[in-house]
């Protein structure tokens, strides 16, 4: 008895170990097929940013080149995947850096491309599915709703490679974050439908619940991690705290059967807004870093498996038994709705809002070219895949509503990915150029610099070492005054002060990095010290700023982009007085000093130099005289500013 029981113990002894064994090998083969995806991704998402080439495109080309390879597993997309661990970080990391304001500036706008457009887009496919293909309406809905919502990830990698004006970015991005909702709340009623077990009336209902619990959802969840997190100052636990939230909003709202896509984005953008208030400065950067790394990781995969889905959606929609000459016209018909449907929802829209006076687009811009742009910027993305796979597998039709979803991705990618920066082009339309952004930061900082004055002032007791009050003024002086220099000419024809500090500065910690070092492989400190002074430099260099030079070749003046309604002083001042004398700051020259940029006073035409200038002569000139405006004569800047109010104009 103890022998056969011995036996039997060994044998199932070693079917355990070789189940363990297969186990250890799948879960290998795994991590090396993950490790692969994720380096080939970024490479090519690498290769296409040296080259200026769209991301999305160049990832999913080689993903169905990859396809076709002999040796080249099949790939499949598991929807749960998608909808669970890829879409709530991805629309998170992109809620987290939404404009609230910018949100609600345009949210007219954005509420009738994410769910007006989404539906007008499902029943315009619907209809041609229907009409082309044995299958019920409810089905061809389904589908529609599968390609409806268009992918922000592509028309913005266009958007950050070629400039295009921030109005037109702000709307593409914010699209994206609730149209994948309608989308996706479409495809569950036409499921549903498509059973017999849903009416017009619960299918309104289920949408309403899922918008408005989803809302709700996000709204708790973003208070609920902000009591936690204002009692978190370690960066390392915030940024897990950060971690969670995408999915700790999604789950919850999608058992209640609400949308999980805007729980994550309300939560995001609560979160996002609230930040500065609700988190410590290094858990804000430590945040920031983190999620750019994943959202850039995850977007890079995500194009990749789409390519290499291709090979088996194709050959199981070519061998599904339908008419070939029919699939083709079919697939076509599709992508040509998909692509039409935009452009016949947002022009008519463009046109009734300019009549009404509604438009928020600026008056030295044009409506026809921001409509246009919008409406060609509809690329399809993940979401289609993802959800097409949500289908029964029951459905009519199933391998060939797959092959159609294919076809809009690749197609939207393919057309209108690589004619997007053409358009752009063509259109003349472009972001603010650099030397605009920093115009803007210059006087922001400006700002800011005036409030923290005022404060320490306030602050500064009689016990307070003047030397202490001292430093601190040339500190954010010397903050001010850089952001002011990236303006004028170029760091290549003159050093300003800043240059010169940063290439100073740059080198002290050169040496001084070398000799932690050099103490450290002497083996003569603890470790842990050496790593908390190697830590202190690396973040004193990554503080200072790098200058970029200015990258478009700008042939238009560079004006102040803000208004100067606000601001008695610059409505008052004229655009261009005669300048008393040439383009030169007498003082200096009287006194031997050297300027940095040059500023003319609008109310007499005395020329003296800018604030990182030895001489600071046109803030004196303004302290004698009370004259409050002054413009740049650098060339190819025309640029106001109010001393008094502290307005660009």
């Amino acid at each position: 008895m103890s022998t056969t029981s011995g036996g039997v113990r060994r044998r199932y002894a070693g079917e355990w170990e070789a189940v363990c064994t297969l186990c250890e090998n799948a879960a290998v083969h795994m991590a090396i097929g993950l490790v692969v995806l994720v380096a080939s991704a970024a490479s090519l998402a690498a290769l296409a940013r040296r080259f200026g080439v769209s991301e999305p495109l160049v990832l999913t080309l080689a993903g169905v080149a990859a396809s076709y390879l002999p040796f080249m597993p099949v790939v499949h997309l598991d929807p749960e995947v998608v909808l669970l661990g890829l879409l709530p970080p991805l629309l998170y990391t992109a809620a987290i850096r939404t404009s609230l304001v910018d949100f609600r500036a345009n949210l007219r706008t954005i509420a009738l491309l994410s769910v007006g457009l989404v539906l007008f887009s499902t029943f315009v496919v619907a209809a041609v599915v229907w009409w082309l293909l044995p299958v019920p309406f409810a089905v061809a809905v389904a589908l529609g709703a599968v390609v409806a919502p268009p992918d922000a990830v592509a028309a913005t990698a266009v958007a950050r490679r070629i400039g295009m004006p921030r109005r037109i970015v702000t709307i593409l991005e914010d699209e994206s974050l609730f149209n994948d909702a309608t989308a996706l709340v479409a495809l569950r009623t036409a499921i549903a439908a498509s059973a017999g077990t849903v009416s017009v009336w619960n299918a309104g209902g289920d949408f309403l619940l899922a918008a408005g619990g989803g809302a709700l959802v996000g709204i708790v969840v973003a208070y609920l991690l902000a009591f936690l997190r204002r009692r978190i100052t370690d960066p390392v636990l915030d940024t897990t705290l950060s971690f969670l939230a995408p999915f700790v909003a999604y789950l919850p709202a999608e058992e209640v059967h609400a949308s999980g896509v805007i729980a994550v984005v309300v939560c995001g953008m609560i979160l996002g807004h609230n930040a500065p208030v609700w988190q410590s400065a290094a858990s804000r950067i430590a945040e920031r870093t983190n999620w750019r790394t994943i959202q850039f990781i995850l977007e890079s995969s995500v194009f990749l498996i789409i390519g290499l889905q291709v090979r088996r959606i194709v050959e199981d929609a070519w061998g599904s038994g339908l008419d070939h000459r029919t699939l083709v016209l079919t697939a076509l018909a599709v992508l040509a709705a998909v692509v039409l449907a935009r452009p016949l929802w947002v022009f008519p829209w463009a046109v009734l809002f300019d009549r009404l006076g509604m438009t928020t687009v600026p008056a030295d811009q044009s409506l026809v070219k921001h409509a246009t742009v919008v409406s060609w910027a509809g690329m399809r993305g993940v979401v289609t895949l993802a959800a097409v796979l949500l289908l029964p597998e029951d459905t009519p039709q199933l391998a060939v509503l797959k092959l159609l979803a294919l076809v809009v991705v690749g197609g939207t990618l393919l057309l209108q990915g690589t004619s997007l920066p053409w358009l752009v082009r063509a259109l003349k339309l472009r972001g603010p150029s650099r030397a605009e952004d920093a115009l803007q930061k210059a006087s922001l900082l400006s700002q800011a610099t005036t409030a923290g004055l005022a404060v320490l002032d306030a602050q500064v007791t009689p016990e307070t070492p003047e030397a202490v009050v001292q430093s601190l003024r040339e500190r954010v002086a010397w903050k001010t005054n850089a952001a002011w220099e990236r303006l004028g000419r170029s760091e290549a024809e003159q050093a300003t002060p800043t240059a010169e500090y940063r290439r100073l500065r740059l080198a002290m910690l050169a040496a001084e990095r070398e000799t932690v070092l050099r103490v450290r492989d002497a083996g003569g400190m603890d470790y842990e010290i050496l790593q908390h002074v190697l830590a202190r430099l690396d973040l004193e260099e990554s503080m200072i700023d790098r200058f970029d030079e200015t990258e478009d070749d700008r042939v238009e003046t560079l004006s102040a982009p803000t208004s100067a309604d606000d601001c008695a002083h610059l409505r008052a001042a004229p655009l261009a007085p005669e300048a008393l004398g040439a383009a030169e700051c007498a003082q200096c020259v009287a006194e031997g000093l050297t300027w940095v940029h040059l500023r003319m006073c609008l109310s007499c035409g005395q020329i003296g130099c800018c604030d990182s200038s030895p001489g600071n002569h046109a803030t004196g000139h303004f302290r004698e005289s009370a004259h409050p405006v002054i413009r740049s004569i650098e060339p190819g800047e025309a640029w106001r500013w109010c001393y008094v109010d502290e307005l660009l104009g």
